[in-house]
């Protein structure tokens, strides 16, 4: 995968490499809509820390702790506030709010991005 220096610096790339192989919820109007647990086992892949979640409207969202700081490189994808509940999660249970075919489909975009 390629390097990234700052979870903002993949953020800018991440836009591009979301794709609806990487979440059935995607659209060019909404492309962060339903790629939080992928994009949070990709994030955890490249920065380590730990992956969080917390419940919104829609079911469990899930983000990323790096060096005692949140980053939810998805957040757009709500158009209300989402409370951050901060709770511990795992990469297996994102896993499960995923597929191995997603996760590998923004792995290889993020490559070719």
């Amino acid at each position: 995968m390629s390097t990234f220096t700052t979870p903002d610096e993949l953020f800018e790339k991440l836009k591009t490499a979301w794709s609806k192989e990487s979440s059935g919820s995607w659209s060019a109007e909404n492309p962060a809509k339903g790629q939080c647990s992928v994009t949070s086992l990709v994030v955890q892949d490249l920065f380590g820390g730990s992956i969080l979640k917390t419940k919104t409207r829609g079911g469990t969202h899930f983000y990323n702790l790096i060096d005692g700081v949140r980053w939810d490189l998805t957040v757009s994808q709500f158009d209300y506030p989402i409370p951050f509940e901060d709770q511990p999660s795992s990469r297996d249970e994102a896993m499960t709010d995923t597929s191995q075919g997603q996760y590998d489909a923004l792995k290889f975009r993020l490559n070719t991005a």
